[in-house]
Formats: structure tokens, sequence, C-alpha cells
């Protein structure tokens, strides 16, 4: 056997079948040659009675020496008690962020998340994850590589976020299935972006354009009965736009309406007479359970924003989101001295962390009443307005 050199192993000839040719120097350091011509050196040794084998580079884009270099490393593992062999053949068949990413929707979204986290967690996948991850082996996925898609999504803080903790969940259900160590989740200690809420309300003089053009769209009938009501329930109940849409006449009691699922769980939402007024005018199909009908038979509607932006344009609301219709409900009651604990249980909040949002509301009423109280005193303990300065 002659020690490999670039000249020996450049005039080595293809055969019919592939054959190798061993190092002097190193033992289990050679080069294999197949039948098209293309030579790659080969690291081999034996590990648990078999021979095992690592090929350490093809000749050309690496060199000689370069090779052999990289075969002492592996003989240094195998001496050390590692197999490299059977590693590289592990990460080799390793799951891709695209195959986790589609056992987390099937194992894990459809099984726990409800239709709306769903679509977002898909949205998530599809556009931003699988494009930029997608061919990354699990294992390989560093801190790096997380942070840089984070940053790439810097001007959508919002979904930049919202896709950094998809990650986080696939890569902590990913360690739960064996497919990267305990505690390697490599979304820990990346930043989210601070993110502003919109706290947009209807102002009074707002309610009263937008009851208006309710009232006009539904007498000439360019929005349907259904369509109408959907929008009058939000603004008389706070309820979250999927309650309203999937709401079923059965679900309407004497206690209110009873929830069998919504985003916080079963909840029951109280029912104002001004809210069962709407439902008493709606008209209803037979065979079809839903209180907010659909153009298809037996279902509910499924497109509100379209319908939403053609009556906010109208009374001149535009930019104004649906869900800006909770927000003033909520707006409402707490600028009329309503508890914010109050207000948070109508609005099925969990933690009261939700509802403080609107807690400087609460101020107003509380400085109208200061005012109204420091008026009336102030007429009782003399003239205290600012004295005027005489002219010199």
């Amino acid at each position: 056997m002659p020690k490999l050199t670039k000249r020996t192993v450049e005039a080595l000839m293809p055969e019919a079948k592939d054959y190798f040719l061993w190092d002097s120097q190193i033992a289990g350091f050679g080069v294999r040659v197949m039948p098209s011509g293309a030579k790659t050196y080969q690291a081999q040794y034996r590990k648990g009675g078999r021979t095992r084998r690592v090929s350490v580079g093809r000749h050309g884009k690496i060199t000689v020496d370069e090779a052999r270099k990289l075969a002492k490393e592996i003989m240094g593992q195998v001496a050390k008690g590692e197999n490299p062999a059977e590693e590289i053949s592990q990460h080799r068949k390793a799951p891709t962020v695209a195959a986790l990413c589609e056992r987390f929707f099937e194992a894990h979204a459809k099984e726990r998340c409800k239709p709306s986290t769903q679509k977002e967690y898909r949205r998530a996948i599809d556009l931003f994850i699988v494009p930029a991850l997608g061919s990354f082996k699990v294992v390989d996925v560093e801190r790096r590589d997380i942070a840089e898609l984070h940053h790439k999504l810097r001007d959508k803080p919002y979904q930049a976020n919202r896709t950094l903790g998809v990650l986080s969940k696939m890569f902590n259900l990913a360690e739960i299935w064996g497919l990267r160590p305990d505690g390697s989740n490599p979304c820990r200690h990346v930043p989210k972006y601070r993110e502003v809420k919109r706290e947009r309300f209807l102002s009074q003089s707002e309610l009263q354009r937008l009851g208006q053009v309710l009232t006009e769209v539904e007498r000439e009938g360019s929005e349907t009965p259904h369509m109408v009501a959907a929008f009058r329930l939000l603004i008389l109940t706070g309820c979250r736009l999927g309650e309203i849409q999937t709401l079923k006449w059965d679900y309407i009691t004497i206690n209110g309406m009873e929830l069998p699922d919504s985003k916080t769980g079963a909840r029951r939402i109280p029912l104002p007479q001004p809210a069962r007024d709407v439902l008493a005018r709606l008209p209803r199909t037979p065979g079809n359970p839903y209180v907010i009908e659909g153009k298809l038979p037996g279902q509910y509607a499924t497109d509100l924003q379209h319908p939403w932006r053609r009556i906010r344009d109208r009374a001149g609301l535009s930019g104004v989101r649906i869900h800006d219709l909770r927000h003033t409900y909520a707006s409402n009651a707490v600028s009329a001295g309503m508890p914010i604990q109050m207000v948070g249980r109508l609005l099925g909040h969990t933690q009261i962390q939700t509802t403080m949002r609107y807690a400087h509301l609460a101020d107003d009423p509380v400085r109208q009443a200061a005012e109204e109280n420091a008026a009336r005193l102030g007429s009782m303990v003399g003239d205290i307005r600012r004295p005027r300065l005489r002219a010199v």
C-alpha cells in the first residue's frame, strides 16, 4: 500500500466496480474509486464487530492532506468510544424543521388548539418558518438561526413575536419527542419585540353614526339582517368575533349565551335586553342552527370583514377594526365607573392584567367627580379665583 498523495490518487483509473486504495501511514484511511471516476476519501474502522466507513470528502473538493487530517480526527473519536459512522447515519435520518412543523400541526395543533389558533399556526409555518428553516435538520438549528428569522420580521413586531412563540412550542415538543436534547430549545433568550397595543374606542358621536348606517343598510337591503345583527350584538355584548359568528340558537337561554367552547373555554355571557331585542327581530331559517346565517345552507357567515369595511367606510370610520367594537364596549363600562374586575368578567378575561389596559379610563369619572365636588366646596370658602393684575 503506497502513501496516498495527490499524484497517486489522480493516477487511479476507474474500473467496472468500485475499489479502495488504502494509505500506508494511517490505518483505515483510503480512497474509494467509483466506476464513474469519482474518488472519495474514506475513514474505515471496526465497532461492535462490524466494519464502519465514513466518507470524509471528495477528491478535488479537499486535498489529500485535509482528508488525512479529518481521518485522524475520526479515528480519535473511535478511540474515545464514539461511533462517528452511526452518528452521521442518525443525522441523515434526523427530521427536518419542515417535517417537525407537520408533526407539530398534526399531533399538537389539531388535537389541542381551536380552529382560529390552528389558522394562526398554519400561517406562521407556511409563510415564515418553512421558507427560512424548513430544510434545516431539527438538531442543527441554533439560537442565531432563530434570532435571524425574528430580526427579519422586525417591521412586523406582532408577527415576529407570534412566529417566535410557535417556534418555541415546536422545539419544546421536539425535546419531548426525543428529537433534541433536553434544555436545548434555540428560542430561549431571544428577546421579543415591544408591541404597541391598539386601543381604538368609538366615541359617542361615532357610535351614533355607526348605528345610523346599520339602520340604513338594513332598511335598504344592501346588507343582510344577519350581518347587521352581528355588528349590533358585538357592540351590545363585548363578545369576540368568533363567539358571535358561530353562535347557535341552542346556546341562548334565560341566563344568557351558554357557549360550550370559547377562547377561554366554556363561558356564560349575559344577554341584556337590547341584545335580546336584536335576536328577536332576526329571521330564522329551518335547518340552520346558527344565529348569523351564511350564504350556504345550514352554515354561519364566514366573511364579516368585507361587510364591515363597507359599513365602516360609509360611517366615516376608516381604519376601525371589528375588534375595536369590543374595546368600545369595555371602555364605556370602565368610564361609567364599573370595577375593572367586573369588566374582566364580562369580557371573559382569565387574567386581570388583560383588562388593566382599560384601567386609565377609570380616571375620567373620578376626575369629573373631583371637579364637581371641589366646585361645590369652593363656593363655600370664598372667592378663590386667580386675582387680576392691576395695570401700573
